[in-house]
């Protein structure tokens, strides 16, 4: 996402934008366990759903406001992006680092669920994948609370 316009950041920064997106994994996951179903022709449910992942920082017009908590997550992650860092600030980077662990057991155990067809391991997996999405979120709006009482560029994303 690094490569977003300065136009489709204010586009992406829409909280439409935002829980869409949330509630387009349990859909991927579906797309995806619907082979078990469907066969090949999963491919399509998965292709729409991929497809839509790439072009919803598109859709979607600024937002009126970008005080909300959505916002601030997407403006979070863009400042995270720019300024190249591979942990946040005044955060223990192992702690990062556990929760990367957390994060790829759970994607590792939702791919198991999946191919198992396990309906329980896939709806486990995939609240966990959401919560950690959701944790992420938070830092990113907790980064650029930071950031925007020192910044005027970060100020100015601010309306």
């Amino acid at each position: 996402m690094a490569v977003l316009s300065d136009e489709t950041w204010r586009r992406h920064a829409n909280p439409w934008s935002v829980w869409t997106r949330y509630a387009a994994f349990p859909l991927l996951v579906l797309a995806v366990w619907s082979y078990h179903a469907i066969g090949w022709w999963a491919v399509v449910p998965v292709a729409v759903t991929v497809g839509f992942l790439y072009i919803n920082p598109w859709l979607f017009p600024p937002p009126r406001s970008t005080r909300s908590w959505a916002s601030k997550a997407v403006l979070g992650e863009r400042v995270w992006l720019k300024e190249g860092k591979c942990f946040l600030p005044d955060q223990n980077p192992r702690f990062f680092l556990v929760l990367t662990a957390i994060a790829l057991a759970n994607i590792s155990a939702l791919g198991w669920g999946i191919v198992q067809s396990d309906a329980a391991l896939m709806i486990v997996s995939t609240v966990n994948v959401l919560a950690g999405k959701s944790w992420f979120n938070d830092r990113m709006v907790w980064l650029f609370s930071e950031r925007v009482r020192t910044s005027a560029e970060y100020q100015s994303w601010l309306y």
